[in-house]
């Protein structure tokens, strides 16, 4: 893998971003004279959280379909042909030896023209059902990893290979200390402890149902990490007079593996990747899948939990009534905690992103 250049695309969220990488990362283990170019979408947060993490990347000028403002979509023909103009200057000035892509609007574009340059493709599929972009890329891309079984009917037999979702190795390798991460947020270790999470980029309806519900927690004594997103931090804030000392309020968590380990019950989006850790991890969680996702995939994820027991489901149309009916249950019934805890430890397939890059030497040597 000497002196290798790779091309990963993947951006829009956290859960293309964080897969993105630790395919990175794996391969930087492995030869650390790698480089490395990231292309993402030039307005999304992967534009911040790459460089962040100390990878160059370059913006394509894309966006998907927008279901609430239909006129926003009359630019996209204009941004796909400016975009596979971009992807082919890039390509041939970086020169990759293999492209990868994790999902995203931008990885559509990278993709097809890698392959219409005879550069070696992989497509990292998290989802059980996965989303228009590579159900068109399988028949082009070489090699297609994906997390779950039993995708035959999306893509080419031939091309599947199941390796897991690659996750940050701090959750992969569980190196937090419970009671340390108590200590640093000031926390009681003997009381419970909730993470409410809606995604990288935040829930409107579960950060209105939180808020509605606040004063739950001090009645109960039960105690909040809570990540907002930045579009609903501000709405959110206020509440922290009413948690007190039993609680934190948080655009963005950057220590997730953290707070994820300390959790006794996670209320989460049902993003593949979100699933993947806490599968991991082996939490007890009660998911709220989005139903403004292509195919209404994050459903199809989450039941894949909840009916084997490993994660609780509410449905976004019943969260006013029963998010909090469950978690009252469930917070303080540590037997049921341990049941969807150690079932969902059952579902995590380790080492993925060893398995992914794996791949990618194949298709490199």
């Amino acid at each position: 893998m000497k002196n290798k250049r790779y091309l990963i695309s993947g951006g829009g969220t956290g859960g293309h971003i964080f897969p993105a990488l630790a395919i990175a990362k794996e391969i930087e283990r492995r030869d650390s004279e790698s480089e490395f170019l990231f292309v993402g979408a030039s307005d999304r947060m992967e534009m911040q959280k790459i460089p962040a993490a100390g990878y160059s990347v370059k913006g394509l000028w894309i966006s998907g379909f927008q279901r609430a403002n239909l006129l926003k979509n009359l630019s996209i023909p204009f941004k796909l042909i400016f975009s596979l103009l971009q992807s082919f200057a890039i390509l041939l000035r970086f020169k990759p030896k293999v492209v990868i892509g994790t999902g995203g609007y931008a990885s559509g574009p990278i993709l097809w023209v890698a392959s219409l340059l005879n550069v070696p493709t992989v497509i990292q599929e998290q989802n059980s059902y996965p989303g228009i972009t590579n159900k068109i890329l399988a028949s082009k891309v070489s090699r297609i990893c994906v997390a779950y079984p039993n995708l035959e009917r999306f893509f080419p037999k031939g091309k599947i290979q199941i390796t897991g979702n690659p996750i940050r190795a701090e959750i992969e390798s569980g190196v937090y200390d419970r009671s340390e991460v108590f200590a640093s947020y000031g926390l009681d270790v003997d009381k419970p402890l909730v993470l409410v999470v809606g995604g990288s980029l935040g829930s409107k309806r579960i950060n209105e149902t939180v808020l509605e519900h606040i004063s739950w927690f001090q009645d109960k004594g039960v105690q909040l990490i809570w990540q907002t997103g930045a579009l609903y931090y501000d709405r959110c804030k206020s509440a922290q007079d009413v948690l007190g000392d039993i609680g934190h309020i948080k655009d963005f968590l950057t220590d997730m593996g953290a707070v994820l380990t300390a959790a006794d019950v996670v209320i989460s989006r049902a993003g593949a990747i979100a699933l993947s850790e806490l599968c991991a991890l082996g939490k007890a969680s009660i998911l709220v899948p989005s139903p403004n996702v292509a195919e209404d995939h994050q459903k199809k994820n989450a039941m894949a939990l909840s009916d084997h027991d490993a994660a609780l489901l509410v449905e976004e149309k019943h969260m006013n009534t029963e998010l909090f009916e469950a978690l009252n249950a469930l917070v303080f019934d540590k037997e049921k905690q341990s049941e969807l805890a150690e079932n969902c430890k059952k579902m995590h397939r380790p080492k993925a992103a060893e398995r992914l890059v794996d791949i990618i030497e194949e298709l490199t040597l």
